[in-house]
């Protein structure tokens, strides 16, 4: 495939418009050097709000801004839609699915993560996770249709099953999922129906460690739990899920434990189960892998050289979900940089950066991750918050955290329409309960917005 490069510039080509590709991008604006954006979808997708478009708090595009009209301005830069099925380090090209091959003289693959079950692929099925808006726009489906089949049912057991509401794993995305789900239920369906009351439907966080936001300090996790509590939502934990099937899932308790607890199994029927529990690199990671000889960790992420290249081929660089990297900060031991989107963007500027050092001959320079905090919502004036700050970390929670919640994820999204759409959203739905995205366009297929 021929695409529009200044002869004897050099080409970069960066795989995937998440937050680390993006980010390199723009590192890239003005350089002078050919660069081509290669992403599987035509939109870069604002991922920590995406649970808002599963729960109908927001409109896909509020989220979401095309990939051609980011870089409209950008006139070194090429986009092309579509996926990449391999990639040769020895021609230095990335194949498409199609077939067409794209040259480079430096890559940047930032394909991102996708969802893990733990080998238990086949749960996919009955337990959606939350990565694209496709995805986001089934579990809305699913959600929205359990009340409405509840509505229609005259079986109790039936109905009982439709408004159980399961979210499997208390991390960021399960934390705030069964927040938001708790609220529709107790507020924003309130008067809606004749037949069932919506508050009495049961959401349930099941999570098989021993707190929710393991990432969090443990005093904010235990605020978390009792703002999901105070919210109505049963909270599960040492909860292990053995299996799922369309009707609900077994879930074990017990065993192995340091309390010696015998193992217990018990079922739960539930007609609309979330999977928020595990993230594994995308497959391009493995594949890359094997043609560089470099080695994966376990979760398919491939392992990077301190200023993110490969080990044996300075031309690649891997960020984001997709990079087993460490930070290198002067002085310190490397420490994990953690898969959040502030690390996946620090990262696609610093392998920018470094391609541009090595156009111009100079040395690259190592990964350091600047950690800014860690935040999450729970619903209606409840959050957690995080920061690190020059004199110490800084940590709060409630009203005012929810509020810094707000603002802080309004000031990251793409393009000031966005913002003021989203701002104006939450204004209107926190002084009215409302959530205006409730619009299934499939009732029998997936629902598109």
């Amino acid at each position: 495939m021929q695409t529009t490069n200044s002869p004897g510039r050099p080409r970069v080509v960066i795989v995937g418009c998440g937050f680390g590709g993006l980010e390199a991008a723009r590192k890239l604006q003005g350089a002078d050097v050919d660069v081509t954006v290669i992403d599987r979808t035509n939109h870069h997708l604002f991922q920590p709000l995406l649970y808002q478009v599963a729960t109908a708090g927001l409109a896909a595009p509020s989220i979401a801004a095309p990939v051609r009209g980011l870089f409209r301005g950008q006139a070194n830069i090429t986009t092309l839609l579509g996926e990449v099925s391999a990639i040769d380090p020895a021609a230095r090209t990335v194949r498409m699915a199609d077939g067409n091959p794209v040259p480079y003289d430096h890559l940047i693959v930032a394909a991102g993560a996708t969802h893990s079950y733990f080998g238990r692929d086949e749960w996919s099925a009955n337990a959606p996770g939350l990565k694209t808006l496709a995805d986001a726009f089934e579990i809305r489906r699913r959600v929205l249709l359990s009340f409405e089949t509840a509505e229609l049912t005259t079986d109790a057991q039936r109905r009982r099953a439709l408004l159980t509401f399961v979210v499997i794993g208390a991390g960021p995305t399960g934390v705030e999922m069964a927040g938001t789900l708790a609220e529709i239920a107790k507020h924003t369906l309130a008067g809606e129906f004749r037949h069932i009351d919506p508050a009495s439907a049961q959401v349930l966080l099941v999570e098989g460690g021993p707190r929710v936001l393991q990432a969090m300090p443990e005093g904010l996790s235990q605020k978390a739990l009792e703002q999901l509590e105070k919210l109505g939502v049963e909270v599960r934990l040492n909860a292990r899920v053995t299996a799922i099937d369309a009707t609900g899932l077994e879930v074990q308790t017990g065993g192995g434990g340091a309390d010696g607890a015998p193992a217990q199994s018990y079922r739960i029927d539930s007609s609309c189960v979330v999977w928020a529990a595990g993230v594994a690199a995308s497959p391009l990671g493995r594949m890359l892998g094997s043609a560089t000889g470099v080695e994966c960790d376990r979760a398919g992420r491939i392992k990077v050289e301190p200023d993110l290249s490969l080990a044996g081929h300075p031309e690649i660089s891997v960020v984001g979900d997709l990079a087993a990297a460490m930070s290198h900060a002067p002085g310190k031991e490397p420490r994990p940089v953690p898969g959040v989107s502030p690390g996946a963007k620090q990262a696609g500027r610093a392998a920018a950066a470094n391609i541009l050092r090595r156009i111009a001959g100079q040395p690259t320079q190592a990964f350091r991750y600047r950690d800014y905090g860690n935040l999450a919502t729970i619903g209606r004036n409840s959050a957690v918050v995080d920061l690190g700050t020059p004199f110490g970390p800084l940590r709060f929670s409630g009203r005012l955290a929810w509020l810094f919640w707000l603002f802080a994820h309004a000031y990251f999204l793409i393009g000031f329409r966005n913002r003021i759409v989203v701002m104006m959203d939450w204004a209107g739905a926190y002084w009215s309960f409302q959530r205006n995205a409730r619009v299934v366009a499939d009732v029998n297929g997936r629902s598109e917005s």
